[in-house]
């Protein structure tokens, strides 16, 4: 029971990121640079709960692994455009810094759910 807790609290965690993703980048200016970067972030940013959804459906133990990889590689990359948003200067670091400990977080169970499930295997 404590695993599906945790299988729950992170797809309903990924979502709500999803969407204050979504949020933030309707705050993003409208300038080219906005618009690929708000793109780019929407993308990274809503995958990452889509992968692990995906994740809950796999095959084995290794689809699991390599699909909450997948979602793991999309929070490092949301990161990385939200990094490109404060440096250039998109949106203010006070707009950005919750979306940045949101994302280290997920980043850090997605990294404790692989370590974990490969050390099960």
């Amino acid at each position: 029971m404590k695993n599906y807790s945790k299988k729950i609290d992170i797809t309903d965690r990924t979502l709500k990121f999803g969407v204050e993703i979504v949020i933030l980048a309707n705050k993003l200016p409208n300038s080219p640079a906005g618009f690929k970067i708000g793109g780019q972030i929407v993308a990274s940013g809503t995958s990452i709960g889509a992968n692990i959804q995906e994740a809950q459906s796999a095959s084995s133990k290794k689809d699991f692994i390599y699909k909450m990889g997948i979602a793991l590689r999309e929070a490092r990359e949301t990161k990385y455009w939200l990094m490109i948003i404060v440096s250039a200067k998109l949106l203010p670091m006070k707009v950005i810094e919750r979306h940045l400990n949101e994302n280290e977080e997920i980043i850090k169970i997605l990294c404790t759910i692989i370590k974990n499930t490969k050390s099960h295997s």
